[in-house]
């Protein structure tokens, strides 16, 4: 076992045992990343925090209960938490609207085609995300992100499988059309810099 297992061994152990200075650690450890995966899914800044707040609550109560699977375990484990309780959240608050399109009515998005991320820095890449209708927002990034199959995110969002596909389609294009219209306006700005 490395010294890094160990060490978040000993935490999780600690935070069993009720340590409130190693849940302290923990918090100060991943709560960067798991604000991050909850502002994926919720836009407002407040709601983030509530979502946030009711994660860690429950991550320390049922720490009693993650099996420890090597580096990499416990954040994923979190994530997963934080994944439910926004996803508790948007169902509670956001409304949703899931609508079939007709395949004629989706917007054009070849599969080789899908958003080309590679110059976009992460932070307008999640901006762009975040500024998603609740409906694709949610969907893509329980595709994206979470690994979901549309099966899956059919049966967690209660509606149908053909609802997923097309929202996912649609969060697509929307997304491919703003990273184009961020890469233009770049360009310009680049421009307008170098006279």
């Amino acid at each position: 076992m490395t010294k890094e297992e160990n060490k978040e061994r000993e935490l999780i152990r600690q935070i069993v045992q009720g340590n409130r200075v190693a849940m302290k650690r923990f918090y100060d450890d991943h709560s960067g990343y798991l604000t991050t995966v909850c502002a994926r899914y919720i836009s407002n800044r407040e709601d983030i925090k509530d979502v946030l707040q009711e994660s860690f609550l429950k991550i320390f109560n049922a720490m009693h209960k993650f099996e420890y699977k090597g580096p990499g375990s416990l954040r994923g484990w979190s994530a997963r938490i934080v994944v439910n309780e926004a996803l508790n959240h948007i169902k509670a608050n956001e409304r949703m609207l899931f609508t079939d399109f007709p395949e004629a009515d989706l917007p054009d998005l070849d599969e080789e085609r899908e958003p080309d991320f590679e110059d976009i820095p992460t932070s307008v890449i999640l901006e762009i995300i975040r500024m998603l209708p609740p409906g694709y927002r949610t969907v893509f990034n329980l595709y994206v992100f979470e690994n979901k199959s549309h099966k899956d995110i059919a049966s967690i969002l209660h509606i149908a499988e053909s609802s997923s596909a097309s929202q996912l389609h649609r969060a697509k294009a929307i997304l491919k059309k703003e990273i184009e219209l961020y890469r233009l306006k770049k360009k310009h700005d680049e421009r307008s810099l170098a006279r």
